[in-house]
Order: structure tokens, then sequence, then C-alpha cells
């Protein structure tokens, strides 16, 4: 057995095997403090509401082990199963050219894997999100997002693919640094254009017609120096009954967008908060440092890519005997989660200490009790788990918890002494 089969192997157990303990913890974890609110939620969220919310965690958790096994069954078959090889072969006898079959292979890979998930994904959207209240997307509004995203992927992703072949081909010893300067200029590029071409193709955008919330999210832009291109709201009752707020776009595109069901769900005095905590991580730089650091971590990773691919070992320690840049490409995107899985909880805590950050920010701007009490809202609106494991937690948590994030905006709170208030 080749060495990089055994150490393919051992990842793969150590990361899947790691992967479904979590979920069963989370699982237990949730259902042994179903009956009991936090203490610091007793005022806001009753108990028929925390069991709503642990249940709704419990499904999604119980699809995410399907999805797991999925996976696993997906690698396995590409890989070790020699699914790759095989497809490689198909399209080797369909058409001519390395570069044509090369994107072609990426392409159908990607469709494979899509097309396997899909059944997951309706399950999710029409019966998890249905049963708890939350979908509002009909199955003829699923399809079209479905078309209009494989269509956007064709004409992103097929241009992507086939440049970064041919950089493969032609640069030389050096491929690896013209397709990281190619990468950052089509990541920059589509930031750019999110806004106004591409989101608008999903859903309707239109200026915020409350005056008075204008007014007073003006006020904030003010005091908060940050220039956009417009505040919007979003029509994402379409689809679902969750709210959010974000800002997108670089330079002069940026532009602030509310969910419809957001301000639905929160007062003025709250939604600026919810703003104020998304200004937060414009001026603590966080998207800044967040697109610096995927660069760096890409440039990594095509350097690992660059000694791979070269490797006879890594090809058939995954039963792929034909070494082409497509098949490296295809190999090294198949199996990076599974060596990288384990380094998940430095990424996770570097995402949580934006989010405290991006909090102490709202707080020096706005009343810290008006995001307290938006955040305890949106909890319990979209029947989010008080009391998650905190081991799970550690690994896939992009945020704090609730009960850690509400104690700390408590002590920057002059209403700390008071009962937290939807």
């Amino acid at each position: 057995m080749p060495s990089f089969t055994s150490l393919f192997l051992a990842f793969f157990i150590l990361t899947f095997g790691l992967r479904l303990w979590l979920a069963l913890r989370q699982m237990r974890h949730v259902w042994l403090h179903r009956q009991t609110v936090p203490a610091a939620f007793a005022g806001s969220i009753t108990p028929e509401q925390h069991q709503r919310a642990a249940d709704y965690t419990l499904a999604k958790t119980r699809l995410g082990i399907v999805h797991l096994a999925l996976e696993a069954a997906l690698l396995w078959a590409f890989t070790l199963g020699g699914g790759l090889q095989w497809l490689h072969e198909l399209i080797s006898g369909l058409v001519d050219g390395p570069l044509v079959q090369g994107t072609l292979l990426l392409l159908a890979l990607a469709a494979l894997l899509s097309a396997a998930e899909l059944p997951l994904a309706l399950y999710r959207q029409f019966r998890i999100e249905a049963r708890f209240g939350f979908n509002r997307q009909t199955l003829a509004g699923f399809a079209a997002d479905l078309v209009k995203q494989t269509g956007l992927g064709l004409a992103l992703g097929g241009p992507l693919i086939l440049l970064v072949l041919w950089l493969m081909a032609a640069m030389g010893e050096l491929w690896w640094l013209w397709v990281w300067l190619a990468w950052m200029g089509f990541n920059l590029l589509v930031l750019a254009v999110y806004p106004t071409l591409i989101a608008p193709m999903f859903n309707k955008f239109t200026p915020l017609a409350d005056a008075a919330l204008k007014q007073r999210i003006e006020r904030l832009l003010a005091r908060t120096g940050f220039e956009s291109d417009g505040v919007f709201v979003m029509d994402g009752s379409r689809r679902s009954s969750h709210g959010n707020a974000y800002f997108t776009g670089l330079g002069k595109s940026k532009r602030i967008v509310f969910f419809d069901t957001l301000l639905s769900q929160l007062s003025p005095e709250q939604t600026e908060a919810v703003l104020a905590h998304e200004l937060g991580h414009f001026r603590r730089r966080h998207v800044t440092k967040r697109i610096a650091f995927m660069f760096v971590v890409s440039l990594v990773l095509l350097l690992v890519l660059a000694w791979l691919k070269e490797s006879a070992w890594f090809y058939a320690g995954l039963q792929v005997s034909t070494q082409t840049d497509a098949t490296a490409l295809a190999l090294f995107f198949l199996v990076l989660p599974v060596f990288l899985f384990p380094l998940s909880p430095l990424m996770s805590l570097y995402s949580r200490k934006h989010e405290f950050e991006a909090d102490a920010f709202a707080a020096q701007h706005s009343e810290p009790g008006h995001l307290i009490a938006a955040l305890v809202r949106l909890y319990r609106d979209n029947a989010a788990t008080l009391t998650p494991d905190p081991l799970y937690s550690i690994f896939y948590d992009s945020h704090p918890k609730a009960t850690e994030r509400i104690r700390r905006l408590s002590s920057l709170s002059s209403m700390t002494a008071q009962p937290l208030r939807a």
C-alpha cells in the first residue's frame, strides 16, 4: 500500500470520525438541556420556545450526519474508489485537447458532487425548514434559484478554470504565482460587482423607505465614518423567515443590506444596534484582514499543490494513473478538507474574536442594551439553540455562544440590572 494512501486513510478516519463524534455530542448536549432555559434568558424565552430551538437543532444535526456519510462516500468513490480516473477517461474519449478536457473534468466533478447533495438540500428546505415554520420558498422558486446558480457557476467558473489550467501549462515553474495573482484579481472583481450585478439576480433590493429609521442609520454612519452606496432592504422573506443584515462590496460599491424579515422583527433602536455591530466589522478592518488571510492561505496552498502535482505518489496513492494539471487540481481540492479539518478550532476562534470586537464597537456607538434585546429576539425567532455542546462550538461556531455574548455585552451596558426584553 503506498505510504500516501495510508496517510490519507488515517486522516480520512480521523476527520470523519471526529465530525461524527462532535455531531453526536451536540445532539446529546442539546437534548439533555432541552427542558431548562438558561438563567440569563429565563425572562425573555419561554420553555416552549427553548424546546423548539432544541428540536430544530437536533433535526439539522441529524441531517448533518446523513450529509457527513454522503461526503465520506463521495470522497472515497472519487479517490480510492477510482471515480476520478474513470471520469477522466470518459471525458478524454469524448473531447480532444488538454485544456478542454481538464475544464470539463473539473466542471463535471463539481456537477456530480452538487447533484448528489441536491436531495439533502431539498429535504432541509421543504421538510426541516417547513416543519419549524421558516420556509417560504416554493419548489418552482427553488428550481429557479438552482438554474441561476448553475448558470452563474458556469459563466464564472468555466473561464476561471480554463485560465488557471492555461497558466499552469504556460507559465513554467512559477505558474503558482500567476495563478495566485489571477485568483486574487477574480475574487476582488466578484466582491466589487456582487452588490450591483450578482445579488440582484436572486433578490430584489429597494432603498430603505422608513424615513425615521433611515435618518437614525445615517446618524450612525456619520458617527462611525462609514460611506456607502446606500441602505437597501432585501426581500429575504421570499425564501425564509430568518432575519439578517450585512454590508457588501468594495470601495464606492459598498452597500448596507437589511433583510425585510429583520426589519419586521426588531425595533428601530435594535436595528441600529445590529447595524452598529456590522459596522464594527468594517471599522475594525475584519473584512480586510479576512481577505488578506485568505490570500496568504491560498498562496501557501498553491505552493503545496505545485509540489504535489509533480509527485507520482500523490496520484498513485489516490488511485489516479493519469498525471495532468486537472487531475492534480481535482485531487487536491477533494482531499484538502480532510487534512485541514483538525485546524477548524483555530479559524472558529479567530472568527469569534472578531464577533466580540464588533460587539464592543457596537456598544460604543449604540446602547448595548438594544443590541442585547436584538440578539435575544433573533435567537428566539430564529430558533437558535442557547445550549450548544462546548466542544462542538469550539470546532464549528463562528459566533460566540449566546450566553457568553450576552454576558460580555451586559458588562458594557447601563441596563445590566434590568431583565432582558425581546
